[in-house]
């Protein structure tokens, strides 16, 4: 794929096969992410690759915790509920994919057996916990630069024939990802990527998200005749 396809092309996908991924080629997505760029190269972040039986106890102790109505644990701040036109937007993208799987509004079922797929990360077979050094954790910029880094990963995933949802739901116990994954005191968990090969038959995977237009997004200031 060039460029354009992978942008243009890439979706987030929440149903995968049930087949492993090789290493190499998760070796090779992580080559082409790390490039992101970073606050004066200082590249904070530290990528935990999970599969098999640790990514399963996982699934198993987080759905188990929303299940019983333990508060969420995460380790990095979130937004409070969205307003306005963010809400909007939200709204949009739920009922897209709830009308592309015929969940119905009344539907509490499939609602909850939705929910539950995002706490089991969408049994996806791998999972990648980005997680950045404790000592920056007082300031923004650590997490921006993670953010770019995820940005890398999900494309590069894509170029090789890999889906992904970037999926706060499977870090909402962070405690749980941390035991399971050995994850360092020193780190803080930011987010988790879940990836595979995308199920093509699952329905909600042809969904596109709406995307707001340049003109409404971007100012051009000082290109008068340019």
């Amino acid at each position: 794929m060039n460029y354009d396809e992978v942008i243009f092309g890439r979706r987030s996908i929440r149903a995968f096969e049930q087949r492993p991924v090789p290493r190499k080629v998760l070796e090779e997505v992580i080559e082409l992410a790390i490039r992101a760029p970073s606050s004066m190269n200082t590249q904070p972040w530290h990528l935990h690759v999970l599969t098999g039986e640790p990514l399963d106890r996982i699934r198993a102790d987080n759905t188990e915790r929303m299940l019983k109505g333990v508060p969420p644990q995460k380790e990095v701040r979130g937004s409070d509920a969205y307003e306005g036109p963010h809400r909007q937007r939200q709204v949009e993208i739920a009922v897209q994919l709830f009308e592309a799987m015929g969940i119905t509004r009344d539907d509490k079922e499939k609602r909850q057996d939705w929910i539950l797929r995002g706490f089991r990360q969408f049994d996806a077979p791998v999972s990648i916990v980005v997680t950045y050094d404790r000592i920056l954790q007082d300031g923004d910029i650590a997490t921006f630069d993670c953010g770019a880094l995820v940005n890398g990963l999900v494309n590069a995933a894509w170029s090789r024939g890999l889906g992904c949802v970037v999926n706060s739901q499977g870090i909402m116990h962070s405690a749980v990802v941390r035991e399971h994954a050995g994850i360092p005191d020193d780190q803080v968990i930011m987010i988790c990527v879940a990836m595979g090969y995308p199920d093509q038959s699952f329905p909600a995977n042809a969904v596109v998200s709406r995307r707001r237009p340049v003109a409404e997004v971007a100012r051009f200031v000082g290109f008068d005749g340019i």
